[in-house]
């Protein structure tokens, strides 16, 4: 049992315990106390002495700036002046050029006031001269009036004596005058005329001679004439028999499938083939040396001889086209013109091998044409393409040139290659030079010697009607021709055809010959106007 001793007892130690610790504690809180507050006291005494040291450095800022501004204020007033001073001695300067200059423009103005004062009174004096002028030419006008009055009545009396004298009247004398000159102008006219073409056709001749020369010399052509026959030779007499067959029936045969004509006469180991379609001659030819060689004919060999040759010249006729292509050096053709060229190598005309003609037509037109500086694959397109209708001319209606325009359009040959093979033989006018080399090559192949020839009855009809179209025309009075066709020599009549006539007959003959004549080359015109004067002494 707690007691109450031992309650104070117990009391009295923690108080003892408590003292001790509470007087530490108020001691700290005391000291810390006293030095914060002397802390407190020293920073002040820091701060109010930084406070004064501030506003001394203040004061004296504030007085160097005083300073320093005033002296850039009486800087400023200075320069100030210097530059018033500066601008006022500018614009004194500029104002005595300004001066100097209108004295200049016040001195120049006062001598051009001189001159043209000096030059009113020169106008003036003029003025007073041209005025004199004027009246004394109105006095020389008055005086050329009447004498041109004057005049007129002596011309009036002159032309009424000449009217009296020469019976006609004003107006036949001047139609006859006018005839009279028109007359002696044409006759000038046809003599200059006749001068400059003279002139224009040396020159012409001497560079064409040059041109063609050197395309003939450049291009080498082979001569080939062909006729519409062709000769097999045969091993002996015996073979006849043979291809006639029993009762003719081998011969009929071949007659049959080639359509070509056997003509077996008394000309010994020969027999002829005749047609007109050389294609098909060549076919009957080839089919009758190979059953000579075979030595099997019969009706069923003949026609399988001929459908096989048939098939062999179709090949050789492409061929042909496709070399004929090479050596001239063009390419594109449409495969149907290249076959039609290939047949041209069975065609002839005039004896000359058609095939080889358009060739050597060809390289002379590309020849001419890299003379002159044309388009040479032109030129040569349409060389070779401008007998193209001859290929077929046999079987279609038409002339070889309508026929060969045609089959240009029909393959999309352009328009200028149409133009050229319809103009070859002078049926159009030509559109481009290239033309023009054609039809001159054409002529060049056709007439150098031995490349053409024709039957003795065409040649006299030929001639015959070459001299014809001479004589129908009026003033002529004989006609020959002369060259083997090359030239027509026509004699006129002096009284009705004069000089400058003969010069227009001329021409209106060769346009003549052209348009109704078919002939090879070119004619020669040759108009003769001889006036002879024949008297007898008795």
């Amino acid at each position: 049992m707690v007691t109450l001793s031992s309650l104070l007892l117990a009391a009295d130690t923690w108080m003892v315990i408590l003292f001790p610790i509470l007087a530490l504690i108020l001691g700290g809180g005391v000291g810390v106390a006293v030095t914060w507050v002397l802390r407190n006291k020293s920073a002040k005494r820091k701060s109010e002495k930084k406070l004064d040291d501030t506003s001394k450095r203040v004061e004296e800022m504030l007085k160097a700036a005083e300073a320093e501004s005033k002296q850039l204020r009486k800087e400023a007033i200075l320069e100030a002046k210097e530059q018033e001073i500066r601008r006022r001695n500018e614009f004194e300067q500029e104002m005595k050029e300004k001066r100097a200059e209108q004295q200049r423009v016040e001195s120049r103005l006062t001598r051009q006031e001189d001159l043209l004062e000096r030059k009113e009174e020169e106008i003036a004096k003029k003025s007073e001269s041209l005025d004199q002028q004027k009246a004394a030419y109105q006095q020389k006008l008055e005086e050329v009036e009447k004498k041109q009055e004057q005049v007129s009545r002596q011309h009036e009396l002159m032309v009424q004596e000449l009217e009296r004298v020469a019976q006609l009247t004003k107006d036949e004398a001047k139609k006859i005058l006018t005839e009279e000159i028109l007359d002696e102008t044409r006759r000038d006219c046809a003599m200059q005329v006749r001068n400059l073409e003279q002139q224009a056709k040396d020159e012409c001749d001497l560079n064409a001679k040059n041109i063609i020369s050197l395309a003939i010399q450049r291009c080498a052509s082979d001569h080939a004439s062909e006729s519409t026959v062709s000769v097999v030779p045969l091993p002996n007499d015996d073979m006849k028999a043979r291809i006639i067959g029993r009762e003719g029936r081998n011969i009929r045969a071949i007659e049959n499938a080639t359509g070509i004509e056997l003509i077996i006469d008394d000309t010994p180991e020969v027999v002829i083939l005749s047609g007109f379609d050389p294609v098909r001659r060549e076919i009957a030819r080839i089919t009758l040396e190979r059953l000579i060689q075979d030595g099997r004919i019969h009706p069923a060999r003949i026609e399988e001889t001929v459908e096989k040759v048939t098939k062999e010249l179709d090949q050789q006729i492409k061929a042909a086209g496709e070399n004929a292509m090479f050596e001239v050096g063009i390419f594109g053709l449409h495969p149907e013109l290249i076959k039609l060229i290939g047949r041209l190598k069975y065609r002839t005309s005039y004896g000359q091998n058609v095939y080889r003609h358009s060739i050597e037509v060809s390289q002379l037109a590309g020849l001419m044409a890299q003379e002159l500086g044309l388009d040479v694959n032109f030129a040569k397109r349409a060389g070779l393409l401008h007998d193209i209708g001859k290929a077929v001319d046999h079987e279609q209606e038409g002339t070889h040139i309508q026929i060969g325009a045609d089959l240009a359009k029909k393959f999309k040959e352009n328009a200028m290659i149409v133009n050229a093979i319809m103009a070859h033989h002078g049926d159009v006018e030509p559109k481009t030079i290239e033309a023009v080399l054609v039809q001159a090559a054409d002529a060049i192949s056709g007439a150098r010697p031995g490349a053409r020839r024709e039957t003795g009855s065409n040649y006299v009809k030929r001639l015959e009607k070459l001299e014809a179209i001479a004589t129908g025309f009026a003033g002529v009075d004989k006609s020959y021709a002369i060259q083997a066709g090359r030239e027509v020599r026509v004699i006129v009549k002096p009284d009705q055809v004069d000089d400058a006539k003969a010069l227009f007959l001329a021409k209106d003959i060769a346009k003549k010959i052209e348009s109704e004549l078919e002939y090879p080359g070119q004619i020669k015109v040759n108009v003769i106007r001889e006036f002879r004067s024949v008297e007898y002494a008795k």
